[in-house]
Order: structure tokens, then sequence, then C-alpha cells
């Protein structure tokens, strides 16, 4: 059995042998690709102008079937934030209007029966579509076990409208856990570190990245991003409240990457959610005037995996997993 929190993929070995090792095949030692193989998370993605990780679900594998609106059969469901709002006639998954993201993320009930949202950056803040009560909610899905990924100028949901000045909205408790700045793009030769220090698993990520499989870094926790994709929104966390996964390497060392466990507020022994931030983009926005998939920089086509993508893989399916009383 492979597994990381609902994801689960069961095969049959067919012989065993007894005190020696059993390889398997790679293709054995992946996660499923549709409901058939196993079990799968149900994801809510929205999308974004920026950012288009509904894209990159396919490139791990995920067949189209199984990514659908919420009135479709799959496990993942897409919601139109400023991307993407159509499918591609023709799609093996959904058909028609991809539905607002809006109204999806104002209440609790509807984010409360997915096990995973992810936000792909749409951007800028757009704070008149995340009002208080959407903050409030995204809070209580996440305090209730729930897991949010938030690509770049997502970090709305946990800093608040900070860029919109005055007296922004901003979600209790969340927008004490980081400094953010007005934003900086990071153009070339961006190289993220993984931190193995502060991030309890940051050993077990660098040697994943390392794995002559997986070949998403060629030096120990470094990370080389693409050109024109980091950013620096985040300047520092309060580290005995949230766990800094990936910096930038050198300057200011910046955090990319950092999660938290939910409630915040309480033991981290008793938190059940989490709460992933990015500074980078991963898959770039998507191309004008089309639908999904043909909206995805490869034209709908699938490409390799870049290192930072692979490295988003491994935050994803341990975003999955149990939380744990790590931080503190």
């Amino acid at each position: 059995m492979i597994t990381s929190g609902k994801w689960r993929r069961q095969i049959t070995i067919p012989m065993v042998n007894a005190c020696a090792d059993n390889p398997l095949a790679a293709a054995d030692t992946r996660m499923p690709k549709n409901q058939s193989e196993g079990d799968i998370p149900k994801i809510a993605i929205t999308t974004g102008s920026a950012d288009s990780l509904e894209c990159l679900i396919r490139k791990i594998g995920i067949a189209d079937s199984e990514i659908t609106t919420s009135s479709g059969s799959g496990r993942i469901h897409l919601y139109a934030g400023n991307g993407v709002d159509k499918f591609a006639s023709g799609f093996a998954g959904g058909s028609g209007t991809i539905p607002s993201a809006t109204p999806f993320w104002a209440s609790a009930n509807n984010l409360k029966s997915y096990d995973i949202v992810i936000l792909s950056c749409e951007g800028q803040q757009n704070p008149d579509t995340k009002p208080q009560g959407a903050l409030d909610a995204m809070k209580a899905y996440a305090d209730l076990g729930g897991r949010v990924f938030a690509s770049h100028w997502h970090n709305v949901w946990i800093g608040g409208a900070y860029r919109s000045g005055g007296n922004f909205q901003k979600p209790a408790v969340w927008s004490t856990i980081a400094t953010w700045t007005a934003g900086t793009n990071l153009n070339t030769g961006l190289v993220d570190l993984i931190d193995e220090v502060a991030n309890p698993k940051g050993k077990d990520f660098a040697d994943w990245m390392l794995n002559p499989v997986v070949m998403g870094s060629t030096v120990r926790d470094e990370i080389q991003i693409q050109d024109n994709t980091g950013r620096t929104t985040c300047s520092g966390i309060d580290a005995t409240r949230a766990e800094r996964w990936t910096y930038v390497k050198g300057g200011g060392m910046e955090p990319q990457n950092f999660q938290f466990l939910t409630p915040n507020e309480g033991p981290p022994a008793q938190a059940c959610g989490k709460v992933v931030f990015s500074d980078m983009h991963v898959s770039g926005g998507p191309i004008a005037n089309q639908s999904y998939p043909n909206s995805c920089a490869s034209g709908g086509m699938i490409e390799a995996l870049t290192p930072q993508e692979k490295a988003l893989i491994f935050m994803l399916f341990d975003l999955a997993s149990c939380a744990g009383g790590t931080i503190g």
C-alpha cells in the first residue's frame, strides 16, 4: 500500500521472496491517477491569472476524467478565480463554464466538503472578492482540519488585505504569523534552499529532491527556480508558530515556502489542519483566451516537471498527511 493522508494506492504483489529485497517497478510506486486505482483526496483548485496550479495537477499524473466541477464525478474540482473559466470542448473531464471561486470560498460549509483547497495566484490580492467573512470562513475550514495551499498573492488569506492600506480586513490570529512586504520580483538565477533545521521534514525533503528518480536537485538543499517565477512578499515568520520549508539563497534569506498548523492559537499537539504558503509561481499564468487545459503553458500538452514543481509535489503530498505537534 502506498499512502499519504487520503491518497492511497493498493497493489497486489504476485510473489514475495522471504528474507530478500522485493523491488517494484517504478510504475507500481506512484499514487493513484484515478479512482479505479485507489483513493484520491477531494480537492478544490481555484484558477488564477499568474499561477495555474490546475495545470500542475495534470502534470503529476491525475487523469483528465478526475478534473471536473463540483457537479461532476471527479475528485478534483475547479473554481474560477480571475483565471481560466471554461473547459475546452472535448476535454475528458469537466465541460462548460467553471463556477466562480468568490461564492465558493465565502462559506465554510462549501470549503469543508473538501480535503484540500489549492489557491492559484491571481496577480494581486483582489480584496474585493475576499471580504472579512470569506477570510473567517477559510480560517474556520483549516481549524476544523482542512488543508490549504496558497500561492503568492493569496497571502491575503494569512496576512490580510494589507496592500489596501487603512483598516483592512484580516483573519484572526493568522495575520501575525508572518511579516509581509509590498512584494519583489526575483527575475533570474534564483536558487531556493531547503531548510533542514527549522523544518523537521527537511532532511526527507532534501533526500527526496536528490533521489535519482526525482532529480529535483543537483546540489543538496538547492532548488533551481525558473527565471521570472520567484517572488518575495514574506520577509520573515514567527518560528514558534510556523515552519520555514525553503528560503532565498543569499540576500535576506526570505522564506519562499512555509507551513503552519491550525488552530494556530492552540497547543500544536491538538492541531489538526495545515496551511502552506508559497511565494514562488510554479506553473505560470494561463495562455490568454484559451479554455482549460489548452490554457496551460504547454497548450494542453504534458511537459516535464521543473525542479520547483517537483519540490511542490513533495509539499502537496505532505500537506495531505496527518498534522503533527512539531511546531513550537
